[in-house]
């Protein structure tokens, strides 16, 4: 609510005073606030024709290491064991060459690690950018970079962004829900609104929920899929259960004519009118059970590890319910110091076939080429050893890949030197790669403003060119 509101104390103690009473007050209330949060989430025009719906982003915390993985580079290869002598923090290292196979794949011939076999059936529908780089190669703000563009500053989160231009496909769904998010690096500031208006933040599935969320998952409760606190209210019918929400909208709507700006108090009412209308759509979307056998089957869900898999079946139901932007933070950690032979292959073997499935079932349903898939990292790992087999962190250069959504398949976008370190051919920064997404999304990032304290933000700061070359 904003001070154009209709309701001022005034107004409230003369229709109490008269006998307008605290329920018509309230539905009076309900009814206006409701058009505001309707106007806040309804579907926004975008700039211009979108080639993207939709976003699922298969978030791969923990830094990949991309010359292991997407970056096929036969110099560090040959180099194997040579001195590195790359900067002040290679000294005394030595290269260390891709622990596993590359080979060529599809009918374009894209490189991809022999560790990534589910991958590999993709080829042709895979866009990956081999020169990525970020500002610093630290978790923490690598991460928040990445979600935020800002490894300095609280600002609202690409999903957040999204939202906000584009508004929500379902009313009685959340626009954007991240699954299992981590608490640290940055935690709520990843998937949060910021100065944008809460409505816009992401709805949280697991993280302090995991334990009652991945029993449901694993067909370990009765419950139907993973469970939203307090979804449903079992001691009240629907109609009285809306008559008070209306009497707290209304107290709610009292103060904020009464202090004007609350965004605490507006994001309240908002949540609460969404958990009201999520009652009747979110059980059946979350019921995993409702799958046939042969979806179980694609994901490979049944083996009792397979947590990362149950998560992409959910996306796949969110998406195709209307979530505009849903996050995957895989269960496994990427941040490979040691033991790199057996951890990436344990990482790969986590995620690999869960997500070649999803990709398998988004396409099935003529819904890969409205869906943009992403698969990313904070940063990615060094050419050179640290201790015996392990890497450290690389911000200068690193791999991520896209796929459907309008951006073309089969491609190797920009290059890193012969070894990996850094990216010299076509870098795309992260505000390159913000302002690539949003344009595959149908939004300008330079006109997708918010004005907050006197200067209109947006995610990309004062940065960014879209990457026209991946473009279908």
């Amino acid at each position: 609510m904003n001070a154009q509101t209709p309701f001022s104390r005034r107004a409230f103690l003369r229709s109490a005073s008269s006998g307008f009473g605290w329920l018509a007050f309230a539905a009076l209330a309900h009814r206006e606030a409701a058009r505001a949060a309707d106007v806040s989430l309804a579907a926004q025009v975008p700039h211009f024709p979108a080639r993207a719906k939709r976003v699922i982003f298969l978030c791969m915390r923990g830094g990949p290491s991309h010359v292991d993985l997407l970056d096929h580079k036969p110099e560090l290869a040959k180099r194997d064991g040579q001195s590195a002598s790359l900067n002040r923090d290679s000294a005394g290292a030595k290269l260390l060459g891709p622990v596993n196979p590359f080979r060529q794949n599809g009918q374009s011939g894209l490189w991809l690690s022999d560790t990534l076999p589910g991958l590999a059936q993709h080829a042709d529908d895979l866009c990956v950018i081999n020169s990525m780089h970020t500002d610093l190669p630290n978790h923490a703000q690598a991460f928040g970079q990445m979600h935020t563009g800002s490894f300095q500053f609280v600002r609202p989160s690409l999903g957040a962004w999204t939202l906000y231009g584009l508004g929500s496909a379902n009313a009685n769904l959340p626009g954007f829900i991240t699954l299992n998010p981590p608490a640290d690096n940055g935690g709520a500031r990843n998937y949060g609104s910021a100065f944008l208006p809460a409505v816009y933040q992401g709805t949280k599935l697991g993280g302090s929920q995991i334990p009652d969320l991945y029993a449901a998952l694993m067909g370990k409760s009765e419950e139907p899929g993973p469970p939203l606190k307090n979804i449903s209210n079992e001691r009240l019918p629907r109609e009285l259960q809306r008559a008070q929400l209306d009497l707290i909208r209304g107290l709610n709507e009292h103060k904020l004519a009464r202090e004007v700006f609350q965004p605490e108090v507006e994001g309240a009412i908002e949540s609460f009118e969404l958990a009201f209308r999520m009652q009747d759509e979110v059980p059946n979307v979350l019921d995993l059970r409702s799958e046939p056998a042969s979806m179980f089957k694609l994901y490979g869900i049944g083996g009792g590890q397979d947590q990362f898999a149950r998560q992409c079946l959910l996306a796949r139901r969110l998406a195709e319910a209307g979530v505009r932007f849903i996050e995957i933070t895989a269960p496994v950690h990427w941040d490979h110091h040691n033991l790199l032979r057996s951890s990436l292959t344990k990482s790969c073997a986590a995620t690999d076939g869960p997500i070649s499935a999803l990709l398998t079932d988004l396409k099935q349903r003529g819904m890969l080429k409205d869906t943009l898939v992403i698969w990313a990292g904070e940063f990615g790992r060094t050419p050179y050893a640290q201790g015996v087999d392990g890497r450290d962190h690389n911000h200068r250069g690193y791999s991520l890949w896209m796929a459907g959504g309008g951006v073309r398949g089969g491609m190797a976008h920009g290059a890193t030197d012969d070894i990996g370190h850094r990216a010299v051919e076509n870098p795309v920064h992260i505000h390159d790669w913000h302002a690539t997404l949003l344009h595959l999304l149908g939004l300008d990032h330079k006109r997708l403003t918010y004005n907050y304290g006197g200067r209109s933000f947006r995610l990309t700061n004062v940065y960014g060119n879209v990457v026209k070359d991946i473009l279908t």
